[in-house]
């Protein structure tokens, strides 16, 4: 079973047990996040396409660390006109472990259904 999901503005192909770096997130280490944007999920042949997001399926992980990457260099220069500036930059990013995925029952989903109906 995979799910692709959208978080920070990217999004991630995910498994159960697969360690995924994500840009910075507002979470402490050894909390749990959970990711409701879902766009995709694939369980033995079965798929489930959102439109934007699949309902009722959610992503759960545990917030292994926070971090910093390798820096990278930006150097801009102009030739002939004594420009030169160089700048480093390293993008924080947060550790995640994808502890499971959450799909919902089909009780869940005719109660949804009849809800709708009736309203």
């Amino acid at each position: 079973m995979y799910a692709i999901i959208e978080s920070c503005g990217k999004q991630y192909k995910v498994t159960e047990g697969d360690v995924v770096f994500f840009e910075k997130l507002d979470a402490e280490e050894g909390k749990k996040v959970t990711f409701d944007n879902v766009i995709f999920v694939s369980d033995e042949g079965k798929v489930q396409i959102g439109n934007p997001y699949v309902k009722g399926v959610k992503v759960e992980g545990k917030v292994v660390s926070h971090g910093k990457a390798k820096k990278i260099i930006v150097f801009k220069m102009k030739a002939k006109k004594n420009y030169r500036r160089k700048q480093g930059h390293r993008q924080p990013y947060t550790k995640v472990e994808i502890t499971s995925i959450k799909t919902a029952t089909k009780k869940e989903d005719t109660k949804k259904a009849t809800e709708k109906v009736e309203a």
